[in-house]
């Protein structure tokens, strides 16, 4: 990126295509795969990984031009997640969430965007939606103390996305925010002792009184309802749906592990393995296999095809100018299902054609399935509440058991 005078708004690059974008993030997959597992062994990113990804521009995917990023969508920034899974989980899973998370902080007025990326639009953050943490009113903003846990990426971090309490003078709780403070004001406390997904380094954010400043706050409650405290309306990418941009993003590290398991079991069957126990000298020439490979592609393909459905209604409600519809809302938490389920019951079928030594430690099949398996389980996107959220909203049930829709 060539800028004059360390201001991103005077770029003279031109903005790349989406394909471009996709095309850059799947020139990364042999790095990543390189590192996972040194990635894995130190229990964070690799600076190298994450620098590549920085390299490539793929962190101002949805940075507004304003401050030189490249402005992209919703359907672009996922697929480029599915790259960057067919690579390494942990690193797409981080990377991800620090590219939506600048689109979470465009959402904020120009005063943030420009004291965020005023010299840089390849700023690295992390955050947790939930507000684990108290807050004390003071003029011009709060003092916070508390402790979030699962901060993917934050020991590479810049920036940290913080739940908090909003409370008035009377140190009453009147809505909830995402803060923004800077990684200088934060502590780790290294908390994250896991199975799979190991390298996100998704540690615990320590507060100790420090002031969020009232500009750097921002009503989670608005901006559900799409109310958002932008100061630029000519920009369709941040009035996508809040909610469901945020947990849809937790998907796209998800099928590119699963593409990746896919193609280690294909490259594994070109071998000459036989099946033990059996009259196969070579598995790839039997039947109980092709079906087994035919069916997990296809519940990729499904999770995929899910996944940019969702994508597409997301990108599509925003350029139009238009609230995406609740019911929509509550589809988009039941394709998340779908996605989740697919990907895992996929790679549980390509175990079974691999056998017993999926799980040699040097396999690197066993990583994506643990990883897999991990993340997979977060809450946000916990499969049986998806489809409560969708059944309900197909049968006309307005009463719902979350607000994350």
């Amino acid at each position: 990126m060539t800028v004059t005078d360390g201001n991103p708004l005077t770029s003279t690059e031109a903005r790349p295509g989406n394909e471009e974008l996709v095309v850059r993030a799947t020139a990364l997959i042999p790095l990543l795969r390189k590192n996972a597992a040194a990635t894995e062994a130190q229990g964070h990113l690799m600076e190298e990984s994450l620098a590549a990804v920085e390299a490539a521009g793929l962190l101002r995917l949805l940075v507004p031009a304003r401050v030189g990023g490249y402005q992209s969508d919703i359907r672009t920034a996922m697929r480029v997640g599915v790259e960057l899974g067919r690579g390494d989980g942990s690193t797409a899973w981080c990377a991800s969430l620090m590219y939506f998370g600048s689109w979470g902080i465009s959402l904020f007025p120009d005063r943030v965007r420009n004291e965020v990326w005023g010299r840089s639009p390849d700023a690295r953050f992390c955050g947790v939606f939930t507000p684990t943490s108290t807050s004390r009113y003071t003029e011009g903003g709060l003092i916070v103390t508390g402790r979030w846990a699962f901060a993917s990426g934050c020991e590479l971090a810049q920036w940290a996305g913080l739940a908090v309490p909003i409370v008035n003078a009377d140190g009453e709780q009147v809505d909830v925010g995402m803060g923004l403070a800077p990684m200088s004001d934060l502590a780790i406390d290294k908390t994250w002792n896991v199975v799979g997904m190991k390298g996100t380094g998704s540690n615990t954010l320590v507060a100790d009184e420090i002031f969020i400043p009232d500009y750097r706050i921002m009503s989670v409650t608005k901006a559900m309802r799409g109310e958002y405290p932008i100061e630029h309306f000519d920009e369709p990418l941040y009035r996508a749906a809040f909610t469901p941009v945020l947990l849809l993003v937790l998907t796209c590290a998800q099928v590119g592990m699963a593409k990746h398991a896919l193609e280690l079991v294909k490259a594994s069957l070109g071998k000459g393995r036989g099946i033990s126990y059996t009259f196969y000298e070579q598995s790839n020439l039997a039947p109980s296999t092709h079906l087994q490979i035919a069916g997990a592609a296809q519940l990729i393909d499904t999770a995929e095809l899910h996944m940019m459905r969702s994508a597409t209604v997301i990108d599509e409600a925003a350029n139009a100018g238009v609230e995406l519809d609740y019911e929509t809302r509550c589809r988009v938490r039941a394709d998340i299902s779908t996605i989740v389920l697919r990907c895992r019951e996929a790679v549980d079928l390509l175990l079974n054609v691999q056998g017993a030594g999926s799980f040699a430690e040097a396999n690197p099949l066993q990583r994506v399935w643990r990883d897999l398996e991990t993340a997979g389980r977060h809450a946000a996107v916990n499969p049986a509440i998806g489809y409560e959220v969708y059944g309900r909203a197909t049968l006309g049930i307005t009463e719902q058991v979350t607000d994350m829709i």
